[in-house]
């Protein structure tokens, strides 16, 4: 985190804009609102401070609902967004946010790679096994027997991502999952991500009543990993690979160099002009 808290204390809701989400009755990504907005006033940060990017999809909507800065961008390329937003504003609290769908298919390479480059950000996917704003489709975490797809009838066929995996592997310094049916605890690993130095990954179980239904059993399914955080990678890797995808809690943490590529000096147009010279 590199800014200052707020001088007069600020509540969840101030963090809130006048706009109404869209979302599905019984959507998840309600609770992923709050969550943040929970986790911004814990942490008592400026609205101006805090930045917070996404991508296209249902979950990607969630930049209009909140008052701090914002940017709604195109399909998969939030990460790129963002990374070149916390390289040209060190100071601000860069957050991105996105569906399975939006991070980790088109959005795949943007999302291995700022992993691997670590820069100080926290990235909320919000995973619910489906492309919900088209209609229903499999997505890259769908498993390979789901039915209900009318372009996959027989099942994708696919075995599906493992987001916790993938960050893991491709360097990610912070990797945790949430379950939205606890906004309370999703807001405490939140808390936890912006903090921590590095780049942050978090994975939301945020399940899709309206193309999913059968996932609001979730609520009997998800329960606490037995153990806290490592930063061992072997144990972080077997601990992921034996769990069914429905423990959460801070899985991973560790402190590899955040990367902060250097720019020139605001305004000075010369030394940006003789950079591109031949």
């Amino acid at each position: 985190m590199d800014q200052v808290k707020t001088s007069v204390p600020v509540v969840p809701k101030d963090y809130k804009s006048k706009i109404k989400p869209v979302w599905c009755p019984g959507c998840g990504d309600f609770a992923v609102l709050s969550a943040i907005t929970k986790a911004l006033a814990h942490l008592q940060l400026p609205r101006e401070s805090v930045a917070l990017i996404s991508g296209i999809g249902c979950s990607s909507r969630i930049a209009a609902y909140t008052s701090v800065y914002g940017f709604h961008g195109v399909h998969g390329r939030a990460l790129a967004l963002a990374a070149g937003l916390k390289a040209a504003r060190t100071d601000l609290t860069v957050l991105v946010a996105g569906g399975d769908g939006d991070g980790l298919s088109i959005g795949g390479n943007h999302f291995i790679h700022a992993c691997r480059r670590n820069m100080n950000m926290t990235y909320i996917i919000m995973d619910n096994e489906v492309y919900g704003m088209t209609k229903g489709q499999a997505s890259p975490t769908t498993a390979p027997d789901w039915l209900d797809s009318k372009l996959t009838p027989h099942g994708t066929g696919l075995r599906p991502f493992q987001p916790a995996a993938m960050a893991l592997t491709a360097g990610a310094s912070f990797i945790a999952r949430g379950f939205t049916g606890n906004p309370n605890g999703l807001a405490k690993i939140l808390v936890e991500a912006i903090e921590h130095r590095g780049f942050s990954f978090v994975q939301a179980l945020s399940p899709c009543p309206t193309f999913r239904p059968e996932q609001m059993d979730w609520k009997h399914q998800v329960r606490e990993f037995e153990e806290g955080p490592t930063d061992d990678l072997a144990t972080a890797s077997q601990r992921i690979h034996a769990d069914d995808g429905m423990s959460t809690g801070v899985i991973f943490k560790t402190n590899y160099p955040v990367f902060q590529p250097g720019r020139a000096e605001h305004g000075d147009l010369d030394a940006i002009e003789r950079e591109f010279r031949l």
